[in-house]
């Protein structure tokens, strides 16, 4: 039964990911920058520290 639960979960965020990139794909774009700019960040940080 869970892993029913879990295909059912992953296929619906899926869909959302799809439905959202479809209708407003500048800000999906945007969220793809902020996620990605993120570890950009942790990694400019930590270099700070090993300097």
């Amino acid at each position: 039964m869970i892993g029913w639960v879990k295909k059912a979960l992953l296929l619906l965020i899926a869909a959302f990911v799809l439905f959202y990139l479809f209708t407003r794909p500048e800000a999906a774009a945007e969220a793809v920058r902020a996620f990605f700019g993120a570890f950009e960040a942790i990694g400019r940080f930590f270099t700070t520290l090993a300097a």
